[in-house]
């Protein structure tokens, strides 16, 4: 059972070397998944691997892209032999060093310069254990691994255009930097209205994220088919939401749109304090090249979580009702599904939440979505079986 999706667009490529969805709000919307098996969409692996944290007897992660599948092995390799520090090297999103422990015990990091980031990243890679098919696809892609394979996918080098090109046309370095600093929601909103909301910021932002635009360098043009509205003018209102709203200083995604790194301010994922609950948890994550319909349609057993990012929103209306439906097959009494909207409008059928006795409360999904540190999307639903 192939999806729609499949036929219409480029899935070679890595699309995403992160994923852009906010871990926190899915785990605080899936809840307590102890013990229970899981079905995630597997993009960069990030929320996917966020999942382990919390002790899932099994995470099923799926892609239609054995690139994104690539990204995903090597992370989990990453997590299994790597020390915290290494990672984030490895991945391009921090500065390498030598890591040794002396006879105390204590972690010693010793800076090496900069000419010499890529050979430290080569060095980690070769000495990874991966199978044949994925070690190849990175020997073919062996410059992405040099210079930090997290920061090289094809969305985070749209934002790397935005934040070196259309930024320093808009704002000041001062400014920029002012944007991320601590400040009270009083101070967040006079920030934004009297310095940072010009008319230049607004038509740049226009530009840059019409659907042309966007679709061209940054996503693919076939996910816009089924979206309605402008594109650039839904996105502006939701990044007025983060800048205005929300604690900008403590917003990772913001950060690194920004930046161009994290700092100090991580998604879960990569965060310190999960490290280790990742990494003892990571032999229960398998990495499957399917969609989610074929994987359900082929499960042998009933699943209890579901992430499924924003899937619906590449399909036709007819498309999602029969994918969500196959989903619901394999559902456990009480299993919990997970989606967001960007811009094309999707969600459960009343005939589906009838057949099988599904809640949702739009109530507290507006709540979620108003929590949403990456603040592009339009809609964040939870459904749950009753």
């Amino acid at each position: 059972m192939s999806s729609e999706i499949e036929s219409r667009a480029n899935f070679n490529i890595i699309r995403y070397a992160q994923v852009w969805e906010d871990a926190d709000l899915l785990l605080s919307a899936l809840g307590d998944v102890r013990g229970e098996t899981v079905f995630s969409i597997a993009s960069a692996g990030d929320n996917a691997f966020a999942l382990l944290a919390n002790d899932p007897e099994k995470v099923y992660a799926a892609d239609l892209s054995f690139a994104q599948i690539a990204c995903c092995e090597l992370r989990k390799a990453m997590y299994k032999y790597l020390t915290y520090n290494e990672h984030l090297i490895f991945g391009g999103l921090s500065e390498p060093g030598i890591h040794y422990e002396t006879k105390k015990g204590v972690a010693k990091i010793l800076k090496i310069p900069k000419e010499k980031y890529a050979e430290q990243r080569l060095i980690i890679f070769f000495r990874l254990p991966l199978s044949n098919e994925v070690r190849s696809f990175w020997k073919a892609n062996i410059n992405l691994i040099a210079d930090g394979f997290m920061t090289k996918g094809k969305f985070e080098r749209y934002f790397a255009l935005f934040r070196k090109i259309v930024l320093p046309l808009v704002h000041t370095k001062k400014e920029i930097a002012e944007l991320l600093a601590p400040k009270t929601d009083a101070e967040r909103e006079e920030f934004y209205s009297k310095t940072w909301d010009n008319r230049r910021w607004r038509f740049m932002f226009k530009l840059f994220f019409s659907r042309f635009v966007m679709g061209s360098l940054g996503r693919d043009k076939e996910f816009f088919k089924f979206v309605e509205g402008k594109v650039a003018d839904n996105i502006l209102l939701r990044t007025k939401h983060a800048l205005c709203e929300m604690d900008t200083s403590q917003n990772p995604y913001l950060h690194f749109i920004v930046n161009g790194s994290y700092q100090d301010v991580f998604p879960y994922s990569l965060r310190k304090e999960n490290y280790q609950k990742i990494k003892k948890n990571i032999d229960k994550i398998e990495f499957i090249k399917t969609s989610a319909e074929e994987f359900a349609a082929g499960f042998n057993g009933k699943i209890n979580a579901f992430n499924l990012s924003d899937i619906f929103e590449y399909m036709t209306e007819e498309g999602a009702e029969k994918t969500y439906s196959v989903l619901l097959e394999k559902a456990a009494p009480g299993a919990r599904f997970a989606y967001w909207n960007m811009l094309a409008p999707r969600k459960i059928s009343d005939n589906l939440k009838e057949k099988y006795s599904v809640y949702t409360s739009e109530e507290k999904n507006r709540e979620y979505l108003l929590s949403d540190k990456a603040f592009f999307y339009s809609k964040f639903y939870l459904d749950k079986i009753r």
